[in-house]
């Protein structure tokens, strides 16, 4: 295991979404992150993936499965917090006081710990107990309305803003944070991650805009939302699509060169009224070619162009080869682990563990007794 985060103890309680995303992020960067699971039971499950070889998120992690409705579950899930850096989660709010295994109580059995949480509304306000998803979260955070086109409603943009960017990148970030701030203090604290107030603050430039009268607030219209004909995506004649991003003055002027335009409109880049009617005539040039042409000739240049690529095309990209931008992992491409660093160079320290695949050894690595494993064996608690 290498990464700069080597030597890190965390304590993963496993669930979906946001807090399996920030625990991949910290196992990439070489933190040991155990996954206490949920004892198998029998009966269908909507996440078919999970505990396969295909949910990426769970790699690079042991997996632990306990009944947690059992006392001896819950000393034992103890006995692994009082050792950890951390303990992370993303169940509804009182879940994990339910269980025993509350902030309180795992603090009191290990000062130093830093107790993550994320949830979509946060651990109080009044929506904090009600159900949610990414969606919601979002729409809540003013940034669903932001994102679509203006004749059209707001596009869901995947579960990319809320779960991951908002909810376990901010978790995983929070983590960090109150590990390096323990060092020194010697004390944890809980970690409250609320993937609305995520959303929001991955919105911070926007709000930044509206504050300023540069956002008017009607969707699709914005410089960044698709409403230049600069900053926009094009279908082609092959009916694949390009995304040409020219904002600055020589940026545009290289695009206007490469797409031959001599029309005296174009000059006046910055002018809004224009916009439609330029992003009709553009999109008429871009419909005239391959996605191909268009990539010989503005690919590799300052225009600020990308072809739309799709999943498999990503994987084959030259650029994002010779990066090494997804990696193999039993069997299954997926995004390699980011960001780079020069010294610690972090890796996947292997794939996904089916739950339970790692009972034993991972209770003896963190000094469970041979004839407590035994007894909790015989109990059914593992």
């Amino acid at each position: 295991m290498s990464g700069p985060l080597k030597g890190i103890r965390i304590v993963e309680m496993v669930g979906l979404g946001p807090c399996p995303f920030a625990a991949m992020m910290l196992a990439d960067m070489g933190a040991e992150v155990i996954r206490i699971d949920r004892k198998p039971a029998g009966g269908t499950t909507p996440y078919p993936m999970q505990g396969t070889k295909f949910d990426v998120m769970a790699r690079g992690r042991r997996s632990l499965a306990l009944d947690l409705k059992q006392p001896e579950a819950r000393e034992l899930a103890l006995h692994l917090v009082a050792q950890a850096d951390a303990l992370i989660e993303g169940f509804r709010p009182g879940v994990m006081e339910r269980l025993g295994l509350g902030p309180d109580v795992c603090l009191q059995r290990n000062p130093r710990l830093v107790y993550g949480r994320v949830t979509g509304w946060g651990q109080d306000g009044p929506l904090a107990k009600t159900a949610g998803h990414d969606l919601n979260y979002i729409a809540m955070s003013g940034m669903l309305h932001e994102i679509g086109r203006g004749d059209a409603p707001p596009v869901p943009p995947l579960n990319l803003v809320g779960d991951f960017g908002g909810g376990g990148m901010m978790l995983a970030f929070g983590v960090v944070c109150a590990l390096l701030e323990a060092r020194g203090s010697g004390e944890g604290q809980v970690i409250d991650a609320a993937m609305v107030e995520g959303s929001a603050l991955l919105g911070a430039m926007i709000y930044g805009y509206k504050a300023f009268g540069a956002w008017s607030g009607e969707r699709g219209s914005a410089m960044l939302a698709g409403g230049a004909h600069f900053y926009n995506t094009y279908a082609c004649a092959d009916g694949k699509f390009v995304s040409v991003g020219a904002i600055e003055p020589q940026f545009y002027a290289l695009l206007l060169k490469l797409c031959d335009i001599h029309d005296a409109a174009f000059y006046s880049q910055m002018d809004r009224e224009q916009w439609p009617v330029l992003k009709t005539k553009i999109a008429a040039i871009f419909a005239t070619k391959p996605r191909q042409a268009w990539c010989e000739l503005m690919e590799g240049t300052d225009v600020c162009f990308a072809p739309v690529l799709d999943m498999n095309e990503a994987l084959e990209h030259v650029h994002n080869r010779r990066r090494g931008t997804f990696i193999e992992v039993d069997g299954v491409m997926q995004p390699g682990p980011a960001p780079r660093f020069s010294r610690t160079v972090p890796e996947v320290s292997g794939p996904p563990a089916s739950p339970g695949q790692d009972n034993e050894a991972i209770l003896r690595d963190w000094d469970v007794p041979g004839e407590m494993i035994e007894r909790l064996r015989e109990k059914g608690v593992i």
